[in-house]
């Protein structure tokens, strides 16, 4: 069906913004008064209904389009409400699923990861394929902006941890300590060394988290939330001075589940949820670190 303007604009007198602009029609889709398929009005009559320029409609558009809501919006004619996207195939080990959800965020122009993790692990050896492509030139972004969360060396981690619980000087602490700085290293080291080869710009940036994260989050070009929990199990490792006896996480077998913005509203609160806490994170409690 053809939906159409309202009598009467949705905010009275005064103009209403993009973003409420957006907000208002994502309602409608989220209460099914705009299904799939439906044709929304023109840009003018919705420019009328809001009291607003044509401008400020096309902005609202395009901030549904990126959240997969609505389609044909470029085309001269009225955009229409997106079906959903098919869901994806079931979850995979993370050393598994990561790798090419990340090829797929690396052919944006603009990329921009954002992950909170006990250690960079995952993300140093995923991001291999995509610096693969770039390299033979079958990817060439422009920009590359990555943020991580990765907890402070300072605070008594949740885990790993020795199981006699021991003081600061806990040899697993140590062992945790090291692995994080030399992975960071290496995933800066990969990544910025694209300026040099391929003229991209990169940033890779680290703060420190004053908890222990109990999952894994990666946001992908704000369009994708991939989380994993971090399953907690007992082992032993051998060391130089005798046998680590530890509660640790399985980090890299851990279950990788997929939220996209395209596959519907729930996902895309999920992923706009996510990218908010994260940002929070970020801005406020967190604090500068830089890897010894």
């Amino acid at each position: 069906m053809v939906v159409t303007q309202e009598s009467v604009a949705v905010s009275g007198s005064r103009r209403s913004s993009p973003q409420e602009i957006a907000e208002t029609l994502r309602e409608r889709i989220r209460t099914g008064e705009l299904r799939p398929g439906d044709r929304l009005p023109t840009q003018a009559e919705l420019a009328g209904e809001f009291g607003v320029e044509r401008g400020a409609v096309r902005q609202a558009l395009r901030v549904l389009q990126g959240d997969g809501l609505l389609s044909n919006v470029t085309k001269g004619s009225p955009p229409r409400v997106a079906a959903p996207v098919a869901a994806r195939a079931e979850p995979q080990p993370t050393m598994v699923g990561l790798a090419p959800r990340l090829v797929e965020a690396f052919s944006a122009r603009q990329v921009r990861i954002d992950a909170a993790c006990l250690t960079a692990e995952t993300l140093m050896v995923a991001v291999g394929e995509p610096l693969r492509l770039i390299h033979e030139g079958r990817l060439r972004p422009e920009s590359i902006d990555v943020r991580i969360l990765l907890p402070s060396r300072n605070i008594d981690l949740a885990f790993p941890i020795s199981v006699d619980r021991p003081s600061e000087d806990d040899p697993v602490h140590q062992r945790w300590l090291a692995q994080r700085n030399a992975q960071g290293h290496v995933l800066s080291h990969n990544l910025k060394a694209l300026r040099a080869t391929h003229g991209i710009d990169v940033r890779v940036t680290f703060r420190a988290l004053p908890f222990t994260p109990p999952v894994k989050l990666y946001l992908l070009n704000g369009a994708e939330a991939l989380i994993a929990y971090y399953m907690i199990t007992r082992r032993e490792e051998r060391a130089d001075d005798g046998t680590l006896d530890m509660y640790d996480v399985l980090g890299t077998e851990s279950l990788l589940f997929s939220f996209e913005k395209a596959t519907g509203q729930r996902d895309a609160a999920f992923v706009t949820e996510s990218q908010k806490w994260f940002d929070a994170l970020w801005e406020t409690i967190t604090s500068d670190l830089t890897l010894s």
